[in-house]
């Protein structure tokens, strides 16, 4: 299987990214989050989905 170059480019960038954190999964978390809200979209919430109850036939 060949490697894929974006995914190993994603992958690069993620490591960078936790490198600065020490890779502490909370503080980068908060760090996402921070951003998240600095950049000011919207967050949809929709409800979970219903699941319809078969009928035996």
């Amino acid at each position: 299987m060949n490697a894929d170059p974006i995914v190993a480019e994603i992958r690069k960038i993620r490591k960078k990214h936790a490198e600065k954190f020490n890779f502490d999964l909370r503080s980068i978390f908060e760090d996402i989050k921070s951003k998240q809200n600095k950049a000011g979209n919207n967050i949809v919430s929709r409800p979970p989905k219903r699941h319809l109850k078969k009928t035996g036939s």
